[in-house]
């Protein structure tokens, strides 16, 4: 089998998905239809019930495969003068093309499949009744989640087809990871007690198992193309990449068991493909570090490959087949909407003390401190001083980001909408300053080594093509920023968007991932002292920052004086018993958006000011060693001049 996968390794994958099958048999068969007993759901027949649970393990497979494949160019490439990628990556950009389209065709059939698996009805008859397919499909969030999955497959698909440079590839992630988490946020993670922690750890764990299941078959995959003078390079890479997302699968997995799984019901449907799963990721962390340690590409192995298509199989089977031990009980609203009880009115000490940490933005915030800290330390081995007031900048807004996101102002901004503006001014206005000053790519820039002559391009090449990409440029672009600064801020609250992602915890992490991106590109324009975006002069940087403060003011004054009410629907179910008028609610969240947005403008004018003043300061020292060092010489040349003229009269 080994030498059938080295010779023709798409075929070896192929058959090794046989092992994803039987383990969906055997899934299939031990559940049987209990879930729907236990839902109170109509059976919809073996066909609907069977094809459910096999059409997410090739849905969930194929989106790991063009995650997988993305990440193998970017990682694996060896960019052209042009930009484009190499003969080594181009198998990976071929399985992109060809997956995604294959990935959308599948989340488009899975729509219909799932709609009738959760009205219990047989796919068959609602196709026959397409009246009726709409209605479903809205009333299940599966069904929905299989259409964003669809979505973003044809976009991947399309910019796949026209995009061969190596940077068209990195924006793609972002699709990719939306269409890969988009199935388990709607699963039994994101549903009942807790499961404000279940959708965060179901967002990593999704794209951590599917980075590694993906990057082992496109490896695989791509191995015969890779250049001999790559092999070695790309292999330690393809290692790294599988073991550490192996790991943070593993570690999430078990989160999510402890989350989803009481000790009681272990043995139940859901409990029994939990440890299928939990089983097969030690073994696969087990085959990952026997293959660092004898230095082949161990992750892409038959028997790794074979592991992950079974890890899928108990994925998709605790996702389709199975229902929690914890959805048994009656639900209350706060369960629901929150997943979790709020028993006493907003204040100091209840915000203070109310925490649940967050695993998703959190967790990359201490990351993001550790990362820091490790390139100051290897500058400082380096002999080269980095600025205190730059760690201090970035330590004060990392932290901010981890109190924003777990204290008691996430807690009741989850339910409160006045709350909720202090959560979102913070995000979007105040801790991208604190980022934007610490200067990560600077620090990056300089305490990443450089490619040594020949090797493949490491991170620090990396970040350096993607700062001077076309798509960073128009990111970056002052006019472009601040369009996504001030438009999203009323696309979000002023459409019927806010409504939908108010009501799922996933919808509150996007919006805080949303504010902090667009706050970040738009400080970055004004005060950013890292590399990339266009420098306007220092006057036009203050003028573009005091034309946002109208918007905002406006937005503030609009919020408070309009009879409707934003996310009313949410915040009527919550039935808060200390809020008992929505609009005064409303009125205090615009009041906060209105009174708060001027305290960023004055710490980002003394930092522009103290930019400016440090720019002349440069500037004028500059001017005078050049006039020391060229003063004398420009006064002989002048002198000898004057005397060759004075000879020629003569």
């Amino acid at each position: 089998m080994i030498r059938f996968l080295r010779r023709r390794p798409a075929s070896a994958i192929a058959a090794l998905a046989v092992t994803g099958v039987v383990a969906l048999a055997w899934g299939i068969q031990i559940c049987g239809s209990g879930k729907y007993r236990e839902t109170g759901d109509s059976y919809p027949g073996v066909f609907t019930a069977t094809t459910a649970v096999v059409g997410y393990f090739v849905g969930a497979c194929l989106g790991a495969l063009v995650l997988g494949a993305l990440i193998y160019v970017i990682v694996a490439g060896r960019p052209g003068r042009d930009g484009s990628i190499d003969v080594g990556t181009f198998r990976a950009h071929q399985l992109i093309e060809r997956s995604s389209p294959a990935w959308a065709v599948v989340s488009l059939a899975m729509m219909v499949i799932t709609a009738a698996d959760r009205a219990g009805l047989p796919a068959g008859r609602l196709a026959e009744h397409a009246s009726v397919l709409r209605p479903l499909i809205d009333a299940s969030e599966q069904a929905i989640a299989w259409g964003v999955a669809a979505v973003c497959a044809a976009a991947i698909a399309i910019c796949a087809r026209f995009g061969l440079s190596w940077t068209s590839h990195v924006p793609l992630l972002v699709p990719a990871a939306i269409g890969v988490v988009a199935l388990p946020v709607a699963g039994n993670a994101g549903q009942g007690p807790n499961h404000d922690y279940g959708t965060a750890a179901a967002i990593v764990f999704a794209l951590a198992v599917a980075i590694s299941m993906g990057v082992r078959m496109v490896a695989a995959m791509s191995a015969r193309d890779t250049a001999a003078s790559d092999v070695a390079q790309t292999a330690r890479r393809i290692r790294l990449v599988v073991l550490i997302s192996n790991a943070v699968a593993l570690i999430y997995a078990l989160v999510l068991g402890v989350i989803l799984v009481s000790p009681h019901h272990l043995t139940s449907a859901f409990g029994l493909a939990a440890l299928m799963v939990v089983a097969g990721l030690v073994l696969l962390l087990g085959l990952d570090l026997i293959g660092r340690r004898r230095g082949g590409l161990g992750g892409a192995s038959v028997s790794a490959i074979g592991v992950g298509f079974a890890v899928y199989a108990g994925v998709a089977v605790a996702d389709t087949r199975t229902a929690t031990a914890l959805l048994a009980h009656r639900f209350t609203a706060w369960d629901v909407y929150l997943g979790y009880r709020l028993t006493h009115r907003p204040g100091l000490a209840s915000i203070a003390g109310m925490w649940r940490f967050d695993l998703l933005i959190a967790v990359a915030a201490a990351a993001a401190i550790v990362l820091y800290v490790i390139g100051i330390r290897r500058l400082s081995r380096a002999g080269t001083a980095w600025s205190r007031w730059r760690t201090l900048s970035w330590m004060l807004g990392c932290a901010s980001l981890i109190v924003t996101s777990s204290s008691g102002l996430r807690t009741y901004g989850m339910a409160m909408f006045s709350v909720h503006m202090v959560e979102h001014m913070v995000l979007n206005m105040f801790i991208p300053v604190l980022l934007v000053l610490g200067a990560p790519v600077t620090l990056a820039l300089q305490a990443l080594p450089t490619a040594a002559k020949g090797a493949l391009p490491g991170p620090r090449e990396w970040i350096t093509r993607v700062l001077h990409s076309p798509l960073s440029r128009f990111l970056t672009h002052p006019i472009v920023s601040l369009i996504l600064f001030v438009v999203s801020l009323y696309g979000v609250y002023f459409t019927p968007l806010f409504d939908v992602l108010v009501r799922y915890h996933w919808g509150h992490e996007a919006m805080s991932i949303h504010f902090l991106v667009t706050g970040y590109l738009f400080y970055w324009s004004i005060i950013g002292i890292d590399p990339g975006p266009r420098r306007l002069p220092f006057l036009a940087r203050l003028g573009v920052l005091f034309a946002v403060m109208p918007f905002h003011a406006f937005f503030g004054i609009a919020t408070m004086t309009m009879s409707s009410i934003i996310g009313g629907n949410f915040y009527r179910s919550l039935d808060l018993p200390w809020v008992t008028d929505l609009q005064h609610d409303q009125f205090l969240g615009g009041a906060i958006a209105w009174g708060t947005s001027e305290v960023p403008v004055v710490i980002v004018v003394i930092a522009l000011v103290s930019q400016w003043m440090s720019t002349d300061r440069r500037a004028a020292a500059r001017a005078d060693r050049h006039a020391d060092r060229y003063a004398d010489t420009e006064l002989e040349a002048y002198n000898e001049m004057l005397a060759e003229l004075a000879r020629s009269r003569r």
